[in-house]
């Protein structure tokens, strides 16, 4: 029988195993999107990315409803994880038909079904005699189900057909979530846990912007200005980081923890499960452009002046910044009913660096970034008063 958590419950190591492989395939994504960034190529990444967090989110419920690492529900788990490493692998030619060996995107959409089937089968599993979340499951079951027919006939036609019929997959899965919560909503049994969950994948996502700094220079790092550059995207991540971790996190697991059990079931879903989507899309595309600076810099004659970041790049670079600060202040809107003013000017001003990239060399618009966000986090440790408590 499945073991049911408690309020005092915590991660266990399966699910931070888990998250590992998630935030592998987000790293697959980034490969998709940076060979090099196109419109599509960025569309198509922000596609999969919606994709994948929703079966994250799905599985953190799961293993807030039961432990993940006893019984049938970790062998489940594992054979998850098996899936979504396979996803992962595929990834960056998801809309790649070459002809020769495997169809890699039927062999997503395949290994994508078989994630989200084991989710429903696990989770009713661990229903068992629970009316209300069987009846919750049974509706978000049948808009998870029919989203497997686009996923494979879009996996087949490829193409425009692809983009349009995964997109559509992606809509039956967030309206049948939707529905199911407004019909009879899910249970939160642990604020505490699903609180640590999200911000502990929210620490491995972050180390995803220091591994862009290797993948986008190889063996060039001997170079004064790339060390010079490294640097500052290390100051961009330690950033990050503290703008989340610094009061905002804190503050929203314990307004979560405040309410009453049936309300915390809506306050999870909206902050956690809506809001920080906009806050890991933004630190991957953030990544993205980290990425691409490293790529344009490792590839300049040394004794030449560093060129402007290609218009993509930079969009990603300072858009995912923007995109991450504005997910934040939602997500802190969502948790506390309240968001400081500088949150806000702060993402438009992460906006306004857009137009002087193309006048800025790639080391220079990176400098502008890791400005603000440096200026940002100093303001918001001075800033009285504090968030709510």
């Amino acid at each position: 029988m499945p073991v049911r958590t408690e309020e005092t419950h915590r991660p266990t190591l399966l699910e931070i195993f888990f998250d590992l492989v998630f935030i592998f395939a987000v790293t697959r994504v980034i490969l998709l999107m940076g060979s090099p960034p196109t419109a599509s190529a960025m569309a198509h990444g922000l596609l999969l990315l919606m994709l994948l967090w929703i079966s994250w989110s799905n599985y953190t419920w799961l293993a807030n409803q039961v432990r993940a690492d006893v019984g049938v529900i970790r062998v489940g788990t594992t054979l998850a994880m098996a899936a979504l490493f396979v996803a992962a692998l595929v990834i960056p030619d998801a809309w790649r038909h070459d002809g020769e060996g495997l169809d890699t995107p039927l062999t997503l959409a395949l290994a994508y079904v078989a994630l989200t089937a084991l989710h429903l089968l696990l989770y009713f599993y661990s229903a068992a005699d629970d009316r209300r979340l069987r009846v919750t499951l049974g509706l978000f079951a049948a808009a998870t189900v029919l989203t497997w027919v686009p996923l494979i006939i879009g996996a087949v036609l490829g193409g425009a057909a692809q983009t349009s019929l995964w997109a559509a997959a992606f809509l039956l899965t967030f309206v049948g979530g939707f529905l199911a919560s407004s019909v009879s909503g899910w249970r939160l049994r642990s604020a505490s846990h699903f609180a640590e969950r999200h911000s502990l994948v929210m620490i491995i996502a972050f180390g995803e912007s220091l591994i862009s700094v290797g993948a986008g220079t190889g063996r060039a790092l001997t170079r004064a200005p790339l060390l010079v550059a490294a640097l500052l995207a290390f100051i961009i991540t330690i950033s990050l980081w503290w703008l989340y971790f610094g009061q905002v996190a804190g503050a929203a697991g314990r307004a979560l923890a405040g309410q009453p059990h049936e309300r915390r079931s809506r306050l999870a879903t909206n902050a956690y499960s809506l809001a920080h989507f906009p806050l890991l899309a933004g630190v991957i595309y953030l990544a993205l452009g980290v990425e691409q600076v490293f790529v344009q810099m490792a590839h300049q004659q040394p004794g030449r002046a560093i060129g402007a970041l290609p218009w993509l790049a930079a969009v990603s670079l300072d858009g995912g910044a923007a995109l991450y600060l504005a997910g934040r202040a939602l997500f802190l809107w969502l948790a506390v009913g309240t968001v400081p003013l500088g949150q806000l000017v702060a993402a438009g001003l992460a906006v306004l660096l857009l137009p002087a990239a193309p006048h800025l060399s790639a080391l220079a618009g990176l400098g502008a970034l890791t400005a603000l966000l440096v200026v940002l986090t100093g303001y918001e440790r001075n800033a009285r008063p504090p968030l709510p408590t």
